[in-house]
């Protein structure tokens, strides 16, 4: 990697700034899914393993620039304290500050000792972190002599704590998290396996547009599912009832077939479909089977079967799978089978190197029981969307050059 990485610092007795992704559900301040938490603890021991004073950076959910109770860190820093404990031993004490910047957040900072964590308050509490001030990245970075980035989930974001204070520090690195995150998804664009494929899934051909052109040069085939599909299949003529539709999309997909086919990228579409006629978790599903149209008032909600074995067909033969977004309604279960089987499919090819990014994609791994053969879960849908549509990602380029 052309960045500095963690284990290039020197860390004993240094104060070590640490944004990471903390950024997890809560239930009446208890933490529900600890994921989040659990991917960067590899980088928080080496810290602490290595003499650091670890302070860390987070935001939690939306709140709108204000403090709000509902998104505060402290219930994480109870998390985080017992998931080091039982990683490292007892006793870790995790410090908690109310706020991130400020006399208490600078004092609670410098009193740190050599192997001690301190918590800061959600960095979203105050506007000018979505703002990317200066003077508020400043105040961030005057509480460490080195910083660390190990939230990719955020790195698509110039953000204070992701990009601003890298500016006021004199070394900034990738944790281990961060360093795995790319060196796959470089593996991914820059020197893949044969064949290549990438599974693109969710609502709007919008949101993959510029994925889609960016794998295009680079990749053997292409499955497109969800409702992104129905655009390119009405683009091919083809009737799709009430499915979702980008009108404004159609020419759009009509090019990148015809690209796909200049290309010689095998481009695969739904054959048949599951549908209904609404949008509802009491939904009836019925199967329209391959070759018949979906009449006026049926929504495709899912892939079909014959689909899943066409889709499949492909999947075992890669050697290189990206992947990035659901083939149905994945929420509801009479509609997430499709998504479940593509999941189970990629699981089964041991040869390929398969790499799985975005929400529905994660879950549906994790639902099927196969996320422990998946070679690599990325931890942020946006940041590796944008890697892989080839766009810069912020939070990575501000880091320090080797």
């Amino acid at each position: 990697m052309a960045k500095l990485s963690i284990r290039d610092l020197q860390l004993n007795n240094k104060r070590v700034l640490m944004r990471v992704d903390f950024n997890v559900p809560l239930d009446n301040s208890r933490v529900t899914d600890d994921t989040r938490i659990r991917e960067t603890l590899p980088t928080i021991e080496y810290a602490l393993r290595h003499g650091a004073k670890l302070i860390l950076l987070s935001h939690l959910g939306r709140p709108k620039g204000k403090p709000n109770p509902a998104f505060s860190l402290k219930p994480v820093a109870e998390r985080l304290r017992i998931l080091l404990d039982e990683r490292m031993g007892r006793g870790h004490n995790v410090g908690f500050s109310p706020d991130c910047i400020g006399m208490q957040a600078t004092e609670m900072a410098s009193q740190l000792e050599r192997g001690q964590t301190l918590l800061l308050e959600n960095v979203r509490f105050h506007p000018e972190e979505e703002s990317n001030d200066p003077v508020f990245a400043k105040q961030l970075a005057c509480l460490g002599d080195v910083y660390v980035n190990d939230a990719f989930g955020s790195a698509h974001r110039a953000h204070a704590s992701t990009e601003g204070v890298t500016h006021f520090i004199a070394k900034s690195a990738a944790g281990l998290l961060m360093e795995r995150e790319l060196e796959y998804l470089t593996k991914a664009t820059e020197n893949p396996a044969k064949p290549y494929l990438a599974i693109l899934g969710g609502a709007k051909v919008s949101d993959k547009i510029g994925v889609i052109r960016n794998l295009l040069p680079k990749v053997d085939a292409i499955i497109l599912g969800g409702g992104m599909a129905y655009t390119f299949l009405k683009a091919q003529g083809q009737e799709i009832g009430n499915s979702l539709l980008e009108p404004d999309k159609i020419e759009l997909a009509t090019q990148l077939l015809a690209e796909a086919k200049q290309k010689n990228v095998r481009l695969l579409l739904p054959v048949d479909h599951v549908v209904a006629d609404k949008f509802d978790a009491s939904a009836v599903a019925t199967i329209i089977p391959e070759g018949q149209p979906i009449p006026p008032g049926k929504m495709a909600l899912d892939i079909g079967p014959a689909t899943v074995e066409l889709f499949t067909e492909e999947i075992v033969t890669a050697r290189t799978i990206v992947w990035n977004g659901p083939m149905g309604v994945f929420e509801f279960d009479q509609f997430s089978k499709g998504t479940t089987k593509i999941a189970e499919a990629v699981a089964d090819n041991p040869g390929a190197t398969s790499i799985v990014g975005g929400g529905d994609s994660v879950a549906a791994i994790h639902k099927a029981g196969v996320a422990d053969k998946i070679t690599h879960i990325c931890t942020g849908g946006g940041a590796s969307l944008e890697f892989l549509e080839g766009k810069k990602l912020p939070g990575v380029e501000a880091l320090t050059n080797k």
